[in-house]
């Protein structure tokens, strides 16, 4: 649960006019109350154990994307649909009792899916904290057919349950609560076009790792030549657009080669994997920013790492001295003194 959260008000939003994003937190005591609380979800919500009832729903909106937590104290039978046109993934982060999805078993390692205008029933168990994101359904399928060569509608379907490993679902629990404690405590970094379409890719990415899990894919087989003429098409797509936080996507597409050639064609060529590579570039174009920025402007930092798709500042700066040897606000300091003297 929720540190601090004790008000039974709705928390105020985080969206301000002119901003590309809706950032939001509710406190109920009412099951009904806080049924209405998901935007543009039709459903109703029966508490059927005893007690008080509370309930804390956090929800985030950007682009294609809705992200959100939803906390429950009390057994409840939901039921209803999600915003037409889209498919939700959801996993839990804790639950305590035994719950059923859509007649299936609900677990610790069980992943929810539900399709395009997919009816759900849910029996949540006695507590239950999940995590969810709900995402337009051909955006969603786009990217799993360019990227990962799968298509999510004949691998998974809807409703119903998905089992999961437990590390796997360990795995994106730590990513999804990573990004809306980040989309909390920094919600104006949404503002950024980079920053919407890094995330966005981000969580599509750690949905299609989890749903493909250590399935057998197939591999496309790649001479040594082609593989070389991926990486060179590749770095030439980079370095042609150096004002683009480009990500693993956007080559797949522009390629039209699936993310485990293009990863085993990295790896065959300069030994290294397509995602460090592109992060290094990102980097190198963020510290030459920095060379370039006036003397006082230390909130170039931020500024920076935004404009290049860093949207966790302490991994940012932790990866820039890796890759540096120091931090980017002494990079800024030092071109600082530099141009002084």
């Amino acid at each position: 649960m929720l540190n601090g959260l004790l008000s039974p008000e709705p928390a105020a939003s985080a969206q301000a006019i002119g901003d590309c994003f809706s950032v939001q937190e509710t406190i109920t005591t009412d099951a009904d109350e806080h049924a209405s609380n998901l935007q543009h979800w039709q459903q109703e919500y029966h508490q059927l154990s005893g007690g008080n009832f509370r309930g804390v729903l956090n929800e985030a909106w950007f682009g294609n994307i809705q992200l959100f937590r939803e906390q429950t104290n009390r057994v409840v039978h939901q039921n209803g649909k999600a915003w037409d046109g889209s498919r939700t993934l959801g996993i839990p982060v804790a639950i305590e009792g035994d719950g059923l999805f859509c007649g299936s078993r609900f677990t610790e390692n069980s992943m929810i899916t539900l399709g395009h205008g997919d009816i759900f029933d849910f029996r949540t168990p006695k507590s239950v904290d999940v995590l969810a994101v709900t995402a337009d359904a051909k955006d969603l399928r786009d990217f799993g057919q360019q990227v990962w060569k799968m298509d999510i509608d004949e691998r998974i379907g809807g409703p119903g349950i998905v089992s999961l490993a437990p590390a796997a679902v360990d795995s994106l629990k730590q990513f999804l609560l990573l990004a809306f404690d980040t989309i909390k405590t920094t919600p104006r970094i949404l503002n950024y076009p980079q920053i919407r379409k890094g995330m966005e890719q981000e969580i599509y990415n750690n949905l299609f790792s989890v749903l493909c899990g250590t399935d057998e894919l197939k591999v496309e087989s790649s001479t040594c030549p082609a593989r070389k003429t991926i990486v060179s098409r590749a770095k030439e797509y980079v370095l042609n657009n150096p004002e683009e936080p480009v990500m693993i996507a956007d080559l797949c597409r522009v390629l039209g080669v699936s993310r485990r050639t293009l990863q085993y064609s990295f790896q065959s060529v300069l030994d290294v994997s397509p995602v460090t590579y592109l992060r290094s570039v990102r980097l190198i174009n963020v510290r030459r920013f920095l060379k370039t920025a006036p003397g006082d402007a230390e909130t170039y930092v931020a500024d920076a790492a935004a404009r290049w798709g860093f949207w966790h500042l302490s991994r940012f700066a932790a990866d820039y001295k890796l890759l540096f040897g120091e931090l980017p606000s002494q990079t800024l300091r030092g071109e600082r003194k530099r141009r002084a003297s």
